[in-house]
């Protein structure tokens, strides 16, 4: 049996471009992909925090230290310039794989400059 959990997660990015005429889905400052795991062509999930938009697309690698987070073709409908999203990839763990997983979790401040990195979120509080 596997399971599906998260694999990566960017927290609270800020979309620089919202592209319709362009070929690809979300493309992401290199460093960022690299940081978080996340691979060029892979799928991924972005959560709109602005308009609670939820949406799958999949990466395209941006320019190293560009800070670019570009939501691109039809899903440049879904998100505009300074709208912060949540960027997360999950993946199928096994039994056996699930014990010694944990999630790149990296997050993100004004200018999707990383703010710190954690591999577990914390508990949420009543």
């Amino acid at each position: 049996m596997h399971t599906i959990m998260l694999k990566a997660k960017l927290h609270m990015a800020r979309v620089t471009h919202a592209v319709l005429d362009y070929e690809g889905s979300c493309a992401i400052d290199g460093d960022l992909l690299d940081m978080a795991g996340i691979r060029e062509n892979e799928q991924i999930q972005i959560y709109n925090v602005e308009n609670g938009e939820r949406f799958t697309t999949y990466a395209i690698r941006g320019e190293e230290g560009s800070r670019l987070i570009s939501i691109n073709s039809a899903a440049a409908h879904l998100a505009a310039p300074s709208h912060r999203i949540i960027i997360c990839s999950y993946a199928h763990y096994s039994e056996a794989e699930l014990e010694q997983h944990r999630p790149a979790l990296v997050y993100l401040q004004e200018g999707n400059y990383i703010s710190h990195t954690s591999h577990a979120i914390p508990v949420q509080l009543a």
